[in-house]
């Protein structure tokens, strides 16, 4: 019972949070059905201040009424005594006292308006105030909104920035890595077809001095052009094509 009650407790605080992160979510917009509802409260209590105000003044217009009534009848009672005519002068004096109980039954209800009317005006104005202070405050509270969900727009597109040049450099480096590999895999290359071909043992014995054929060095060239017509300068040789003369054997006549 008791893990079952905890159970219970769980899913309602789970619907607790569930609710206020969807209250969160939607502040701005409960606020501005609140002000609605406020402002629509404000038009009906209005509404009921005009019904009580035009009200209270048909009441005055009919004690005002009630009390002219009374005064005319107090005139008529006093040229009835004047006359002698005591009946007609107590008819008119039973008149008036009715008018008078009237107008005492009326008088505390004008009064009660009255206090009515005044509570309801400072009600409705206090109510209004806050109404526009709210409103205010909510104008404020979406423009720090909208500046922070700029700011937050410029943050994610600066990281996202960031990120992509990181990506760039990344991708950067991999492709002169890759050209790097390329360039020793040509080198390689030419120096497996150089080993096939000879050309870089030629190359090694040209720079020793010992290949034949090489170019000239501008000291031979210049010895040469030196040297008398018809007289051949002398030939180096390379060492491993020195040919040794060899004695020819001469035939003997086997008569002598």
């Amino acid at each position: 019972m008791s893990i079952f009650s905890k159970l219970l407790t769980l899913l309602r605080g789970g619907a607790h949070d569930a609710g206020a992160a969807v209250v969160d979510a939607n502040a701005l917009r409960i606020l501005d059905q609140e002000i609605r509802d406020a402002d629509t409260a404000l038009g009906r209590a209005r509404d009921d201040l005009a019904t009580l105000v035009a009200r209270r003044r048909m009441l005055e217009k009919e004690l005002q009424g009630l009390s002219d009534q009374s005064g005319r009848y107090e005139s008529s009672a006093r040229a009835a005594l004047a006359k002698g005519d005591e009946t007609l002068a107590l008819e008119v004096a039973t008149r008036i006292s009715e008018l008078e109980a009237e107008v005492a039954q009326k008088t505390p209800q004008l009064a009660d308006m009255k206090t009515a009317e005044q509570r309801l005006h400072a009600t409705i104005a206090a109510t209004q105030t806050k109404v526009e202070n709210l409103r205010r405050e909510i104008d404020t509270v979406k423009v720090n909104d909208s500046v922070q969900r700029a700011q937050a727009a410029v943050a994610s597109r600066g990281a996202g920035a960031t990120a992509a040049l990181g990506s760039a450099a990344d991708s950067l480096k991999r492709i002169k890595e890759r050209q790097a590999i390329q360039d020793e895999r040509f080198k390689a290359a030419a120096e497996l077809e150089d080993r096939r071909t000879g050309a870089d043992l030629d190359a090694k014995l040209q720079a020793a001095g010992i290949l034949p054929g090489g170019a000239s060095s501008a000291n031979d060239v210049l010895a040469r052009l030196r040297a008398p017509k018809g007289e051949a300068m002398p030939q180096l040789e390379a060492p491993h094509l020195q040919i040794e003369a060899q004695p020819v054997p001469v035939a003997r006549d086997e008569k002598t």
